[in-house]
């Protein structure tokens, strides 16, 4: 894994709460960060009919039925697939 330092200008309040957090608790807020912000994307482009549910769940880089979860979660109603069926299963 190649790694790259980056800085990043935050405010002061923001900085002084995470003082004391070493590298791994940065690179994990990131990562799930990161990931929320896909799938919030993934599934907004989806409701507004701008993708498939499969699209949506390639573009976030979960399955279907994860995808699902997080629909239902935001009162949504993803649709119900083989596909879906055969993941919830495994």
């Amino acid at each position: 894994m190649i790694n790259k330092t980056m800085t990043l200008t935050i405010p002061a309040s923001l900085a002084q709460e995470l003082d004391s957090a070493g590298q791994e608790f940065f690179v994990e807020v990131l990562e799930r960060g990161l990931r929320d912000l896909k799938i919030e994307r993934a599934l907004a482009r989806y409701s507004q009919g701008g993708l498939s549910f499969g699209a949506a769940a390639r573009q976030a880089g979960v399955s279907q039925s994860e995808l699902a979860r997080y629909a239902y979660a935001r009162g949504m109603e993803p649709p119900f697939t083989t596909e879906t069926l055969a993941e919830e299963l495994s």
